[in-house]
């Protein structure tokens, strides 16, 4: 005989089971209008039958619950007492991590069935048509079930996992979910939609220095290099090419208050943790034979399923052949930009910063928007306004390992080519990595394609929707030019192509914006009369 006993708070109450070899025999009492209402149910007593009564009566907030527990499995002749313990189990959903998402891919999970997890816990690893995100437990549990393998796609709102949780988590589990009653409907005033939110600036990562740092004792428990935080802290460690695992913090949870002592403490020790080698952001320079990709021939037809990265592709161009595109083009003689970028090289070292021609195009591009902010804009979706952004978040395009991802530059207005220097090396470093979340590669405002930096001198590039105005940089080449008394000189040439949207820019103003950009790189100490 099993006997389960009435549990706090809970309103199920007794639960006796009989079983010998020939018949198993499942009571349950429960409270209803005011009685006990008792069931029961009867199987035939062979080997397969006796191997669980699998259903409970739970009825908290007058609702009643499944509860997973075998309760049995005796072949024992004669009867026999245990004792049943059983606990509620929920499923753990797909949440809506927002950029009208509906379903990502699975590409690996940190935990499996009979583990037991806790709040902030990192679960599992997906992709998206935008970027790569961990998501991190609700609930302190144990897991009980899987529902997708690796690579598998996974829909907004369907259950990840299954796991046992506590009554009351259960509870308040279900409360949540219980439909709510719909208050009168509110009419609204239509509002515009404003500019993109500033996003705060963080400080730079403190200079690297030549010495080694000295480490603060850290006391906390194994967990097999996965440490429990939040995406927000992170993401301020990445920033500051800070490893977690340095990170001193009281049990085993490292908070954003323990990043921030640990990024004071380096500070006061005048170093930093040495910034991972990653390659230049762009070097504007045609790709050496060492940085050509290996491939693998086919030596048969082989058809793959579409990733992510290929639909979000897909949907950006169907948006992109609903704008009139129009071309401009122009060429840059580059040897003053040259010799500003040799000057700054042992300046950029010094910080711990690798300076290429990039992070002064994208400053140079800055100071032209101001007196251009058409450019800087983008237009609504029902065509009925149209946005200029006092914020300059320039989109780069990067070649990763996972196709063409375009993460921008936050606030370039407001920051000094050094600043964006930083900011393009940590992009560079997250794309390699596949770790682009969506806070980098959302919020864009201008572009610029650096396809120089593999090959061509011209192209015509494709404006990302809703932004109005993309340009492509060629490769720097070393060609003859006319010096004013007639001779012929080597001069550093690049080529631009611009594209701009013909319902919000004109010709001459993308010509007007052009001259200016590059008025800016052939005479760079232009841009510090513009500097504040």
């Amino acid at each position: 005989m099993s006997h389960l006993s009435h549990a706090p708070g809970a309103r199920w109450h007794t639960c006796r089971v009989y079983t010998n070899p020939k018949v198993s025999l499942l009571q349950v009492n429960w409270p209803l209008r005011g009685g006990i209402q008792t069931s029961s149910v009867k199987a035939s007593g062979d080997s397969k039958c006796k191997r669980s009564f699998e259903h409970f009566y739970f009825c908290s907030l007058s609702m009643m619950l499944t509860l997973r527990r075998s309760l049995l499995a005796s072949t024992r002749a004669g009867f026999h007492s245990s004792r049943a313990v059983a606990m509620p189990e929920i499923s753990f959903k797909l949440s809506d991590i927002g950029e009208g998402i509906a379903e990502v891919e699975v590409l690996q999970w940190f935990v499996k069935p009979g583990d037991k997890i806790a709040q902030f816990q990192n679960l599992v690893e997906v992709q998206s048509d935008k970027a790569t995100v961990e998501i991190t437990s609700r609930f302190d549990g144990t897991i009980t079930k899987l529902h997708y393998e690796p690579g598998q796609m996974a829909k907004v709102g369907s259950a990840l996992i299954d796991l046992d949780v506590s009554d009351e988590v259960a509870a308040a589990q279900n409360a949540s979910s219980a439909p709510k009653s719909k208050a009168p409907a509110k009419k609204v005033e239509p509002i515009k939609k404003a500019a993109p939110t500033p996003t705060p600036i963080v400080s730079a990562p403190t200079p690297v220095s030549a010495e080694p740092v000295a480490r603060l004792p850290i006391t906390r428990p194994s967990t097999g290099g996965k440490f429990l935080t939040t995406p927000s802290v992170r993401r301020l460690a990445r920033e500051h090419n800070i490893d977690l695992e340095d990170v001193p913090a009281e049990g085993d949870r490292i908070l954003k208050g323990d990043v921030l002592n640990y990024i004071k403490y380096l500070a006061e020790n005048k170093a930093a943790p040495a910034p991972v080698a990653t390659p230049s952001a762009s070097s504007v320079a045609p790709a050496s034979a060492s940085a050509t990709p290996a491939f693998e021939f086919l030596t048969e037809s082989t058809t793959v399923p579409v990733t992510p990265i290929q639909k979000m592709m897909v949907k950006s161009m169907n948006a992109a052949l609903k704008v009139p595109h129009f071309g401009y083009a122009d060429e840059i003689e580059m040897n003053a930009l040259d010799e500003l970028r040799n000057t700054l090289k042992p300046i950029a070292s010094a910080r711990g910063v690798k300076v290429t021609y990039l992070p002064l195009m994208i400053k140079a591009a800055s100071l032209a928007l101001k007196y251009y902010p058409v450019l800087n804009a983008s237009v609504s979706e029902d065509e009925s306004s149209i946005t200029m952004h006092a914020q300059h978040n320039i989109s780069v395009a990067m070649d990763t390992p996972k196709g063409l991802l375009v993460p921008n530059v936050k606030n370039v207005e407001s920051k000094s080519v050094l600043d964006i220097a930083e900011d393009l090396a940590r992009l560079q470093k997250l794309g390699a990595d596949g770790k682009l979340g969506p806070a980098d590669l959302t919020g864009g405002t201008f572009s610029l394609s650096n396809i120089g930096s593999i090959g061509g001198t011209y192209m015509s590039p494709v404006i990302m929707v809703p932004q109005v105005a993309i340009g492509a940089l060629g490769k720097i080449q070393t060609l003859p030019r006319f010096a004013a008394d007639g001779s012929v000189v080597p001069v550093k040439v690049m080529n631009v192509s611009w594209s701009g949207d013909h319902r919000v820019i004109d010709g001459a103003t993308m010509a007007r914006f052009s001259t200016k950009w590059k008025a800016y790189l052939e005479n760079p100490i232009a841009m510090l009369t513009e500097l504040k």
